[in-house]
């Protein structure tokens, strides 16, 4: 056999045999998406910390500064008052600059304004000190609500709200502890509010560090997570194009709509709730149930643990129906409505009970199945799509926080008056029928065709 046959024998055998493959893999996604929420249940949980501080110490502001009931009631209003105001203008700077910058300058920001109430000489100083707070503060919440619309799927945006909005029974439970201990180091709350404080504005640098405003601008997603998002993007661009569009709109479009408006007052009932309770909850321990100061810190824990814990199930719960083929609106009507049945009777529940047990025991009920509402973080990005969720997430903020403000003064007037608790209980027992009403009239499956 010639060279030339054998080679082209040779050549003939090779063809006959399959094409030699390579299996590649698929590149598995990365999850900077998850760390970053966790990062933002951290930052919400100082938020909490440093927002109900001044509840865990009231017992002793209260004897220090000689403040009535009244007055006890307006300096804990004082902070929503200012919070309720930003949230709005906030929302707007959000979608105008991007999530990152806000929320790192509030961090500095309330740092600052809480170890400055850490140095406040009476009623007045601390009121300022405390609406400065507010002021800070107001871009946190309304922030994590865009970053859940610009970093989350559409499948994970439940888990992605309250994981965000964990972070407020997380902090107001921890705090408890954290607060009462730096208390009992330093022998008074001002250093307590002063090592707060200069935490806090430290943290301004791990945000601006980490977050971003778009997965692709983070160096550590990869390509994989990155599509994984846009993806869900696309298809939410797509339906919202035949729908009116993805322009950036002001607020006014938005009053129009049913949703817009339970989305508002099922915001603001819960925190009829959650801020009566987080506010004059300590108060209400140690005036109606004798707690010492050590059984009101690790009381909180609990009763805010359950809330935590509560809101991540939640989220989880919501999510695996979805995935399940459930109908959004099925699930958020079951889960919320089912929610605020058991905060209703658990508060009647408490105006009934005696032992201090017994009461922490329904509070911790209470918050369990309240902190479900949180899962209402994902209702801005679903009625306003990812570029208008800044706007509405502050407007939901902002009706949320006149119960902020309003509520700590009505059960300052309720308590002064009746020279007891089961008023504002009962108070807070209307909220959570408000909320009811709300979240089962909302419409959780389309944006608002503005």
């Amino acid at each position: 056999m010639s060279l030339q046959e054998e080679t082209s024998g040779k050549g003939t055998a090779a063809n006959a045999l399959p094409p030699h493959t390579v299996d590649i893999a698929p590149v598995a996604r990365t999850n900077v998406r998850w760390k970053l929420f966790v990062l933002l249940l951290f930052l919400v949980a100082i938020n909490y910390v440093d927002r109900g501080s001044i509840s865990v110490a009231l017992p002793l502001i209260q004897k220090d500064f000689g403040l009535s009931h009244t007055l006890v009631g307006l300096l804990l209003s004082a902070f929503f008052w200012s919070y309720a105001a930003m949230q709005v203008p906030v929302g707007l700077l959000i979608d105008r600059f991007g999530p990152r910058k806000v929320i790192t300058a509030s961090c500095v920001g309330w740092g600052a304004a809480t170890a400055a109430s850490g140095l406040a000489g009476g009623f007045v100083s601390m009121f300022i000190a405390r609406m400065g707070i507010g002021v800070t503060e107001a871009g946190v919440m309304p922030a994590g609500g865009k970053l859940n619309a610009i970093w989350m799927h559409s499948k994970e945006r439940g888990r992605g709200a309250t994981i965000l909005d964990a972070g407020a029974p997380l902090g107001a439970g921890v705090g408890g502890i954290l607060v009462t201990g730096l208390i009992a180091a330093f022998g008074g709350w001002r250093m307590a509010f002063i090592i707060a404080g200069v935490v806090t504005a430290l943290l301004g640098a791990l945000v601006w560090w980490y977050v971003r405003d778009n997965p692709r601008q983070h160096p550590g997603v990869n390509e994989a997570e990155a599509a994984y998002i846009e993806a869900s993007h696309r298809a939410e661009d797509e339906a919202a194009l035949a729908e009116g569009g993805t322009t950036r709109r002001g607020l006014l479009p938005y009053l129009k709509f049913r949703s817009f408006w339970a989305m508002c007052l099922g915001w603001l009932g819960f925190n009829g709730v959650f801020y009566g309770l987080l506010t004059w909850g300590p108060l209400y321990l140690s005036e109606a149930k004798g707690f010492k100061l050590a059984s009101i810190g690790w009381s909180t824990f609990v009763i805010f643990g359950a809330g935590f814990v509560g809101e991540i199930l939640g989220g989880l719960l919501a999510d695996r129906l979805r995935v399940k083929g459930f109908h959004t609106n099925v699930v958020m009507r079951s889960l919320l409505g089912v929610s605020s049945l058991f905060v209703v009777m658990g508060l009647v529940g408490v105006t009934i009970v005696s032992k201090p047990i017994a009461a922490v025991a329904l509070l911790s009920l209470v918050l369990f199945f309240l902190r479900w509402v949180g899962l209402f973080w994902s209702v801005p990005a679903t009625l306003g799509g990812r570029t208008n969720a800044g706007v509405l997430g502050g407007a939901m903020n902002l009706a949320g926080n006149i119960s902020g403000f309003v509520t700590p003064i009505a059960v300052g007037f309720i308590v002064g008056a009746t020279g007891g608790y089961t008023g504002a209980l009962l108070y807070f027992v209307g909220a959570a029928i408000l909320m009811g009403g709300s979240v089962l009239t909302l419409d959780y499956s389309r944006r608002l065709p503005v």
